[in-house]
């Protein structure tokens, strides 16, 4: 299997990144600044298993840091931008990293950063050095031996401090895992030339993974430094984009445009449309497959690892499965006592492969309440058909009890995204004193259509007129912008006042 410097030194004038401010770079070029990256993190006293942590917009920076620690055995850790400075510091500490690069904007919002070196995106800030200048003087040969290294990615913190997921170095040459290969080919994105379409932060788990991926099978990069539906479309066409990687909210969002200026588009490069991270209303996902044809395709995991996967054609078989677990991947499904449930019982669903990370760093607690021996749970609840497909019924913990009776919030949630006036919503118990809980949803209506009451009663009516009468939620709530992160996730916790 290729990698980035395979490309690189194959076909060196091959377009590697195309940024949002207009500046590209070659593979050649690329893997050179890498190169000179690596001999100036080496001259620092960076060693196998020390870390680098990038706080940057999505730009050439980050794939020059990433490549340059990945052919190091050293721990790649992006961070959101738009971190505090308290969480930076925490992310900083936790990690252990001895390199920070940040944006200018970000930098000088900094906190003292003890026993560290720091390096200025784009301008200057005070006690930073300038990035752009670092290891110019190394040379642009590759480091010998090139050993791999690994993103070490975050945890959402959806309920506390995030938690660094962090695998083991296997002191190899740097390649492509087969779990990333396999999935890839399954979902038509094969070594070549290619365009990749990033439309998400690169620091999030999959948008990162994704795009790296397409770089090591030899596909250019073209970036978003945010999403907008009808751009997304526009760089479609305009690059020839074959892959890219969305968010069912970013499906929503195309899908509200005008019939006519979706087919002003000329998308028909497109081969893979790929998306995960938050569950994907079926109706949604039938009209994207009505619309791009059979390339919608879906892969279930978290940053502890990548888990099943499935086509466009596979789904239209069994609509609302996620797939199959993918190569090499064990997946048991258990009841409360721990004890695996037959087909189409619900359960916890734990995984386990050589992809796995099983560990959290500094956090043997959470590792302990997350594992079963070999086997790794982030609180997903679901079950498997007779022929193995998995289907995900939601967070363990986002599951609403009410009267006895397990209510799935991404069922109802679905419900509410098929309404016409409804732009966003997300379900949520609420505690009951009579039943346990009660079925609430916070709606976010589209732009012009009032949160009154009446827009309460049709919501209601919609919903009873598709599900049992227990889950029709009790009150409807309505806000003008829902919590969600930039992969789709829904801050449940900050709608919650339990």
């Amino acid at each position: 299997m290729s990698t980035f410097y395979d490309v690189a030194a194959q076909h060196p004038d091959r377009l590697a990144v195309l940024a949002p401010d207009g500046r590209s770079a070659t593979f050649g070029e690329l893997a050179a600044r890498a190169n000179r990256l690596t001999h100036a993190l080496h001259r620092l006293g960076l060693g196998a298993g020390d870390g680098v942590v990038a706080i940057v917009h999505n730009g050439l920076p980050y794939f020059e840091l990433l490549f340059a620690t990945l052919q190091a055995g050293m721990y790649f850790t992006p961070v959101n931008y738009r971190s505090s400075a308290e969480e930076i510091a925490y992310v900083v500490g936790n990690s252990g990293a001895r390199v920070v690069v940040a944006d200018a904007d970000i930098a000088r919002d900094c906190p003292p950063l003890a026993a560290v070196e720091r390096f200025s995106v784009g301008a200057a800030a005070d006690g930073w050095a300038d990035y752009a200048s670092w290891g110019e003087d190394e040379p642009s040969t590759a480091p010998e031996p090139r050993t791999a290294g690994q993103t070490m990615l975050y945890t959402s913190g959806t309920t506390g401090r995030p938690k660094g997921v962090r695998r083991a170095l296997s002191g190899k040459p740097p390649s492509l895992h087969e779990i990333h290969h396999d999935l890839l080919a399954m979902m038509d994105v094969h070594e070549g030339p290619g365009v990749h379409l990033v439309a998400c932060p690169l620091y999030h788990a999959a948008p990162g993974s994704f795009s790296v991926n397409a770089m090591h099978l030899g596909h250019s990069a073209v970036l978003m430094d945010k999403f907008d539906a009808e751009e997304t479309l526009r760089l479609v066409e305009r690059h020839r984009v074959t892959s890219t990687h969305l968010v069912p909210t970013m499906f929503h969002r195309l899908l509200r445009l005008p019939e006519d200026v979706r087919a002003r588009y000329d998308l028909a490069s497109l081969v893979s449309v790929i998306h995960g991270a938050a569950p994907c209303p079926p109706e949604v996902k039938e009209r994207m497959i009505a619309w791009l044809g059979p390339v919608v395709h879906e892969y279930y995991g978290a940053s502890e690892g990548l888990i099943c996967g499935v086509t466009a054609a596979e789904w239209l078989a069994a609509p609302g499965t996620v797939g199959r677990p993918l190569t090499g991947v064990r997946l048991k499904i258990v009841d409360d006592d721990g004890a695996e449930v037959p087909a189409g019982e619900p359960g916890t669903i734990y995984f386990s492969s050589a992809h796995t990370a099983l560990d959290y760093l500094g956090d043997p607690a959470k590792t302990a309440a997350a594992r079963s021996g070999e086997f790794l749970t982030v609180g997903d609840f679901g079950h498997r058909d007779a022929e193995g497909r998995v289907f995900l019924l939601d967070r363990r913990t986002d599951l609403i009890l009410s009267g006895g009776v397990n209510i799935y919030p991404a069922e109802i949630e679905a419900r509410l995204l098929s309404h016409p006036d409804v732009a966003d919503a997300a379900v949520i118990g609420e505690p009951d004193d009579e039943w346990g809980q009660r079925v609430i949803a916070v709606v976010q209506p589209i732009p012009g259509v009032p949160g009154d009451d009446a827009l309460a009663a049709r919501l209601a009516e919609h919903c009873r007129a598709a599900l049992a009468g227990f889950k029709t939620p009790k009150r409807f709530d309505f806000t003008e912008q829902l919590p969600r992160t930039e992969s789709g996730k829904m801050l449940r916790r900050t709608l919650r006042k339990d």
